[in-house]
Order: C-alpha cells, then structure tokens, then sequence
C-alpha cells in the first residue's frame, strides 16, 4: 500500500511538472511584438519616389537605429523633419521653447511644432507629399504628443498630403477612464473629445481622428497605419527609450496620469529629482514623511517648481496604482484645506488637464475619489462604443 501511495505521489509530481515545463515553453515561445516601424515592407513601398517629412523624436527606433538614419539607408527622400516638445532628440524641458534648425548629422532641416508653430503652415509643407508619424505615445490625453498628432493630420489634410503613422504599443493601453474633454476646456492638453485615459494607440487614434471628423477636411486625408504585430492593448509593455526627460521608467509611466494632475496644485511631483513623477510633496503641508529637495537639472527640470526646497511627502516609488488614481489629490486637497491653503492655485490649468471643471468642483465639494470615479461610467460606456470602429487590435471587455 505504501510503495503504491509513493508510486502515485511521483506520478502525480511528473505530470506535474510536465505541465509547468509545457506551460513555461509555451511562455517563452510566444512572439515578441514588432513595432510598425520594423516592418519595413508593409510601408517602404509607399514612401518610395515621394518626398517625406517625418514626424519623430528619440523614442523613434528601427531596433538600435534612429527611423531617420534607416529610411535614409533605404534611399528614403527625407525633405524635413517636425519637432515636437521635448525636441527630435528628446533633450528640451516640458514646455522649453524647441527652435528650428539643422539636424547636424543629416542635414536636413528640422522645424518645430511645438510653441507657436504647433501646426506647420503651408509653405513648410510645399517639398513634401507624405508626412509619417512614429512617437511613443504613454496613453493620457494630456501628453502632448497625441495633440502634435491631430494638428499634423490637419496640416496633410489640408495640403492634401498623404500621413503614415507608424504605431507602437500604449503603455497604458489596458486603461479607460477619466472625463470626457468638454468642448470649453479644449486646449493642446487635450484637443480631442477622449477621456483622460483613452486606452489606444496612437494609429488608432489617428484612425479615430479622421473617422470623427475632429480635424478640418478630414474627408480628404490619405491616412494609412500600420500596426504592431503581436500586441494586445491588455499586455504589459515596457518602453525600450524614456518617451520624455521626466518619464524616466516604467514607475513613472504608470503613475503620471494620475500625478499630471498636481502640476496645478502647489506641490511637486519630483521635477528637478533622480525621481520624476514619481512622488509628491511640499515645503509646509506634510503627507508623508519622504524627504526630497528639487534642483535644476538642466534638460529635464530647468528651474523646477520649489527649487532648492526641502520637500516632505510621499516616496511612491514601489506604489502600484491602476490607471487613474484620484485618492492621492482628494487626500492632498483634504490636507491642504485644513491649513486654510489654496490647493487648486492654477484652477483654469487643473481644469484643461481634466477637459472639464466637473473634477474640480467635485474635489472641493468633498466628494470621494469612487464617487467621483463612479460618475464617469456612463460617457466612458458611450466612449468605449465610439471608438470601437477604429481600432486595430481586439477589445477586451
């Protein structure tokens, strides 16, 4: 009896095993994602004998080679290439002015659309007949990549130009939430009608742009995407290069939809530290016990708010927080009320980022973070139906 209780315990034990091994196998054997850009022979058929403008910065990456330097390789007519915040290389502070000039390894001129140029007037366009836009985008409405996105398709459209956007995976793609973008708060922090966490990529997006008819002569752009391969917006997807200065690491990017937030506030969420985005805190008003003083650090925090100030707050560093989190502002508007301290100091700024003024007067009216989240639901229900005709990759609710 007992040799064969063993017998059956070793059986048991294999099969075991086995299955671990046949699962493990199955994991490892799973096909990586391709982003649009290393899938050459789906596009270069379509740039070839054109003259191309291209919209890109550091995040945009054939492998280990810059877009710029590959499609010039394929013999790729490059004419310009657009800047957007944060410059071609990835080197200028939030909101710094990015000049146009010559890109000292090619030649070939770049202009800006950030600042006032942020869509290129015609004449930047005459050599061209095929804009192409690869940059990393991280999922919220109020990074401003997405925005450089619409107002570039409006200038093709425009210009009758066609525009080739080359996809890659959002970061945060498994979220939707937040408020809709109300028609009175539309600003280059959220241009479109997409809640603060629209969970698609930016060829979708670029899809949805058009298909709305959100930008002027939407019916005349020749939009062509290409997408990921291998990639479900469900899949968690860690970025090869920081998409900019202050979204450094992964940490960062999950937090920054709900941290964007704070920049309207009196506090810092770590602009001028080894740790941006990644924590929150004040000189008076104390939320934790984490102690950090911002400097500047040019190329990513030049002059940061409360520079030089030693800082207490929160280290959120090892935090796990799911798509938008309200608890850490309601809680920090909540401290701050009840030293008779202005929270909301940039409330029209607070209010652009939210696309609404709703949030806002939500917080001050002493809602909780779930009733403010529960009055979402059903625009995000109605969202989630509208997009549903543009995206590329399957659904998952």
């Amino acid at each position: 009896m007992t040799q064969r209780i063993h017998r059956h315990v070793a059986l048991f034990v294999l099969l075991l095993l086995s299955g671990l091994s046949a699962c493990s196998s199955r994991y490892t054997q799973a096909p990586p994602i391709i982003v649009a850009a290393e899938r050459a022979a789906l596009y270069l058929p379509s740039l070839r004998n054109q003259r191309v403008a291209l919209v890109v910065n550091q995040s945009s990456m054939v492998k280990q080679q810059h877009l710029v330097d590959y499609l010039l390789e394929q013999e790729v007519n490059i004419t310009r290439i657009f800047a957007p915040e944060h410059g071609f290389r990835g080197d200028h502070d939030a909101g710094a002015v990015v000049a146009s000039s010559i890109d000292h390894r090619t030649g070939i001129p770049i202009s800006s659309i950030y600042g006032k140029n942020k869509k290129p007037p015609a004449e930047q366009l005459a050599d061209v007949d095929v804009i192409v836009f690869d940059i990393q985008d991280v999922g919220a409405r109020f990074y401003t990549y997405i925005s450089s996105l619409h107002y570039m398709m409006e200038a093709a459209a425009e210009s009758g130009l066609g525009f080739l956007v080359l996809d890659r995976p959002n970061p945060n793609g498994r979220y939707v939430s937040g408020p809709i973008r109300e028609a009175a708060f539309q600003s280059f922090v959220g241009l479109d009608p997409l809640p603060v966490l629209h969970g698609m990529t930016v060829a979708e997006l670029a899809r949805m742009i058009k298909g709305e008819q959100w930008i002027a002569q939407a019916e005349r752009l020749q939009l062509l995407t290409i997408p990921v391969a291998n990639y479900r917006r469900d899949m968690p997807y860690r970025l090869p290069i920081a998409p900019s200065p202050n979204l450094p690491n992964a940490q960062a990017i999950q937090l920054y939809p709900s941290l964007c937030f704070f920049e309207a506030t009196p506090m810092s969420v770590g602009r001028g530290t080894d740790f941006p985005f990644q924590v929150i805190g004040h000189g008076t008003v104390k939320l934790g016990e984490f102690a950090f003083t911002p400097v500047s650090m040019p190329g990513s925090a030049l002059h940061p708010k409360l520079e030089d100030v030693p800082l207490l707050g929160r280290d959120l560093r090892q935090s796990v927080i799911h798509g938008l989190d309200l608890s850490l502002l309601v809680e920090a508007y909540q401290a701050f009320s009840t030293q008779n301290k202005v929270f909301f100091e940039r409330a029209d700024f607070m209010d652009k980022l939210a696309g609404t003024d709703k949030l806002r007067l939500a917080i001050e009216a002493g809602q909780t973070a779930m009733q403010i989240e529960q009055s979402w639901q059903p625009e995000l229900i109605a969202f989630r139906a509208q997009r549903r005709p543009y995206l590329l990759y399957p659904d998952y609710d």
